[in-house]
């Protein structure tokens, strides 16, 4: 197969997509475009800010990418190259972009509440609150997982020693980029034209870029470790326009200019993917089903999403008619992504055989090595490529923290003046953060890849349960939902089957002796909550939608 080919194929089915699938949606639900947004309605200046459209897509586009679609595709080529980009393009299509234009449809139709809120609204308390627990604890798991990979990529040390030239080279520009985006923030918040802080983002990001690769700073792992969970937690708190907006903003350029880049290294070298097209149902002890669905999320179909749309995006945006293009539009351009990065790992095998090092790595020296046949310097392009990926890894540390906090908010949210002291102190803002960075913490210093094998797994779930809550909220409106249905029962069987057979081999551990409490033993806990956390709401849900109308609810 040729990657250029691969990558014609790709361009022409999400076009198609965008123009018949997405616009069908907004015809079927009906998207009105005088209708006054939470944005509008509850304007606060903290999380609900009336923005620009360019903005909230980059916003959108900056949370949910992150090393998601680099990392699933590439580990999932291990089935073949064919089993990945079929899942790709279908599950984007029809199961990851509704999704996304779902969740975050339902929230702006419901004062840009999370789906917690809507499962509360037509469900009831109990659902909402094992809803927002579950979501609670999957963003601790994304924050110790990815503040672990964000600090591991800072180090500017290696094990013996040794200077890290290129980490420490990131670490500048990544802090840089905080500096940046505060200025940033504050133009936009002067409501600045579009042109103009565009020109004005992409000067930034062109001085933090030059800034780190000549002045790079060089520190251990472990500090990093402190100074990341410092900034996320000022970063949960303060105003969204202030800092998590425009960073988000200011590194949705950096990550187009590496799609393009990428893109143009593919369109000019044409490479041949040199990995079969199927490997086998069987690798390494890896079942095709689940573990393709699993591993490749983010590019597919990803619950992260859902969450960013309903606590953030949903907040900002000051026309239902930008729902589309920022919700099933930066989905479908995160696809491109992951298409690119399966061309990458393609490109680099060797008869055959599948190239060496970490997914991240392996996609700066494909698209490095692209580039260098098109005239750019070798170094140069592996630095900059290397520097947006870990850019959004930290990008998608700032989204999550302030998401975890709002789901704790949520959680604690006091309905009354006569609620108990211990309830209000917990529902404010540094509290509610403290509470869900602490208990990342304490994980993220045993590792990621202690934590990562149940990532996946909550993640497809958080899908299915969002799924289920929007889908109640169009059969309570009197939409047609049916285009939900298909998407929730197929990873509803992916999830379960996966947390099924995660508990299992951590039984088999336990009964072979080789069970480590402090690592397996909280898998397990987690994978066992997990499942009947996701079975309860599901089954509230399901009776819900399987009820008959009676209750004469209306449009919303």
């Amino acid at each position: 197969m040729n990657g250029l080919i691969m990558l014609i194929i790709s361009i022409a089915v999400l076009i198609l997509a965008y123009l018949l699938y997405g616009r069908y949606l907004t015809r079927v639900w009906g998207i009105d475009p005088s209708k006054k947004t939470p944005a509008y309605e509850l304007e606060d200046g903290n999380d609900y800010v009336p923005t620009s459209p360019s903005v909230v897509f980059g916003h959108q586009f900056a949370s949910i990418a992150g090393a998601g679609p680099i990392n699933g595709p590439i580990i999932a080529a291990m089935f073949g190259w064919l089993p990945a980009f079929l899942w790709l393009l279908l599950g984007s299509v029809f199961f990851g972009a509704v999704h996304d234009f779902a969740a975050l449809y339902t929230s702006v139709r419901n004062k840009g509440k999370s789906i917690g809120y809507v499962i509360e609204l037509y469900v009831g308390k109990t659902g909402k609150r094992l809803f927002l627990l579950f979501m609670w604890l999957f963003s601790i798991l994304i924050t110790a997982a990815f503040a672990d990979i964000v600090a591991g990529t800072f180090a500017g040390f290696d094990a013996q020693g040794g200077r890290i030239d290129a980490n420490a080279s990131v670490a500048t520009s990544s802090m840089l980029f905080i500096a940046a985006a505060l200025c940033l923030g504050y133009l936009i918040k002067k409501r600045s034209s579009d042109l103009a802080s565009g020109i004005i983002a992409v000067d930034l990001l062109i001085l933090c870029i030059t800034a780190g690769i000549f002045f790079p700073v060089y520190l251990p792992g472990s500090l990093w470790l402190y100074i990341i969970f410092g900034y996320i937690f000022v970063a949960s708190i303060v105003p969204v326009w202030a800092l998590g907006q425009p960073r988000n903003y200011l590194n949705s350029f950096l990550l187009i200019a590496m799609i393009i880049a990428a893109f143009a290294g593919v369109a000019f070298t044409s490479p041949e993917i040199t990995i079969p097209a199927f490997t086998g149902f069987e690798v390494n002890g890896n079942y095709l089903f689940p573990s393709l669905f699993v591993t490749i999320a983010c590019g597919a179909i990803s619950g992260f999403h859902s969450m960013v749309s309903t606590a953030a995006t949903s907040k900002q945006i000051n026309n239902e008619k930008y729902i589309l293009p920022v919700s099933y539009g930066a989905m479908l351009v995160e696809t491109m992504l992951a298409v690119l990065a399966l061309i990458a790992v393609g490109s680099l095998a060797v008869g055959g055989k599948f190239p060496t090092g970490t997914p991240p790595v392996i996609f700066a020296t494909a698209v490095s090595g692209f580039l260098y046949k098109i005239g750019l310097p070798l170094n140069v392009s592996f630095t900059i490529v290397s520097l947006a990926v870990s850019a959004f890894v930290l990008t998608t540390l700032d989204a999550v923290s302030r998401l975890g906090r709002i789901a704790f908010q949520e959680f604690f949210a006091a309905e009354d003046e006569k609620a108990m002291p211990i309830i209000k102190f917990l529902g404010k803002s540094p509290v509610a953060s403290a509470c869900t960075l602490v208990s990342a913490y304490l994980l993220a210093i045993h590792g990621y890849k202690n934590i990562w094998p149940l990532f996946g797994a909550a993640n497809q779930l958080l899908a299915v349960l969002s799924l289920a809550g929007c889908a109640v909220f169009l059969k309570h409106t009197h939409r047609r939902g049916f285009m939900l249905f298909i998407p929730s029962v197929i990873m509803l069987s992916v999830t379960f089957t996966s947390l099924i057979f995660s508990i299992k081999g951590k039984l088999l551990k336990l009964s072979d002796g080789n069970f480590n409490a402090a690592v397996d033993g909280f898998q397990l806990f987690i994978a066992v909550l997990l499942l009947i956390l996701g079975g309860i709401v599901l089954v509230s849900c399901g009776a819900k939608l399987l009820k008959k109308n009676t209750d004469g609810a209306g449009q919303s």
